[in-house]
């Protein structure tokens, strides 16, 4: 799959801005929702999920849970909740182990996975306040383990050191592998996004689980880029988690990733709604009218006209001093700071922001043998 880049339709709060998308799983949903506000959209899915129903390692784990009564099973996702489900169905053995999970005492990680056993006509005994699954692993630590059985239904990664410590307190850890990642279908479509996001192109990567942001990570340490990579991610480029414990991998590298409360796509959205135009967003009167910059946009009365990354770095420069002459050396210094050029690409640079706004053209003023400037009051 290669990486796309998505339209984005009237102005809204996120036009201008270019935002990655990462996830495999309701990738087209994000996708839809951030084009709804405005935002340029470059999909690359970083890993996919294996499927489930030629899974032999999902096969032997169900059958291992039905050899004999379960105390205790972990629901850790709703996604995997329901695959399992669905594919001990398709084996004929979904009665059975809908059965064997009623006799036992089921734990969910958060409100998804308690969704998705209540909807299976299962109740759960407990589920933390966190999504932590750490704080599962205290609950079932604080009782007496010694020859107990416990399915726990992985997500996505392996839960090695929580099957180790129930393991060393004697009980049997039946590890339920229901979906797994896998490498991307299109690799170049990752090395897309990695190019895109440390020339700074992107305003704002999103992840949607941890293993895509260490996917992520490792492919850049493939491609060189690692170091630029997280500089990029500490700078420039802001990193959104649909929640704590998907920025896990960030917060360890004292990268600034942001998150919303709820673990949701909507609340992902508005978050990145509400946190990028701040960072970028300027008003600046002209000549009777309010031009607004914003990300890579300019709106002038509500007119939103989407700029390249160059020419959005010109108009910026000239909008930070209206009505003052810039020469093309301080607009070189100001748009090209990394690069060789020379001030033909300012004039090239110019002509092509002109066209790009439009009957807003006008905006910006030739001054013979000096340079340009930004109409002012």
């Amino acid at each position: 799959m290669a990486a796309t880049l998505t339209t984005p339709g009237p102005p809204g709060a996120l036009t201008g801005f270019t935002v990655g998308v990462t996830a495999a799983r309701r990738r087209e949903e994000l996708t839809a929702l951030l084009t709804r506000r405005g935002a340029q959209v470059v999909e690359a899915p970083v890993l996919r999920i294996l499927p489930l129903a030629d899974d032999q390692a999902l096969r032997e784990a169900t059958e291992r849970c039905l050899a004999a009564p379960l105390d205790y099973v972990v629901a850790t996702t709703g996604v995997g909740w329901r695959g399992w489900m669905s594919a001990a169905e398709g084996w004929g053995r979904g009665a059975a182990l809908a059965g064997a999970c009623q006799g036992a005492v089921v734990l969910t990680r958060g409100p998804k996975a308690t969704g998705a056993v209540r909807a299976s006509g299962l109740r759960e005994s407990h589920s933390p306040d966190s999504e932590a699954t750490d704080e599962l692993l205290t609950w079932l630590l604080a009782r007496p383990l010694d020859g107990r059985r416990i399915a726990v239904q992985e997500h996505g990664v392996r839960l090695d050191a929580f099957a180790a410590a129930l393991r060393e307190r004697g009980a049997e850890v039946v590890s339920v592998p229901v979906y797994r990642w896998a490498p991307p279908e299109d690799p170049g479509a990752v090395r897309r996004l990695l190019d895109q996001t440390v020339r700074r192109r992107l305003h704002a990567l999103t992840f949607t689980s941890a293993p895509a942001i260490t996917a992520l990570l490792a492919a850049a340490t493939a491609e060189g880029l690692y170091g630029e990579l997280v500089d990029a991610l500490r700078e420039d480029v802001l990193p959104v988690c649909v929640g704590a414990l998907c920025a896990r991998p960030l917060t360890d590298l004292g990268l600034p990733a942001v998150h919303p409360e709820r673990g949701r796509l909507g609340s992902l959205v508005r978050l990145l709604a509400d946190t990028l135009p701040p960072r970028t967003r300027r008003e600046v009167p002209l000549d009777g009218l309010v031009l607004t910059l914003q990300g890579n946009a300019a709106l002038v009365d509500g007119d939103g006209r989407l700029l390249s990354p160059r020419g959005a770095a010109v108009l910026r420069a000239l909008a930070a001093r209206p009505g003052h002459v810039l020469s093309r050396a301080d607009l070189l210094r100001a748009a090209w700071p990394d690069a060789t050029a020379d001030e033909h690409a300012v004039e090239a640079a110019v002509g092509r922001l002109r066209a790009a706004l439009g009957p807003h053209a006008s905006l910006i003023r030739t001054v013979p043998k000096r340079g340009y400037r930004l109409a002012a009051l």
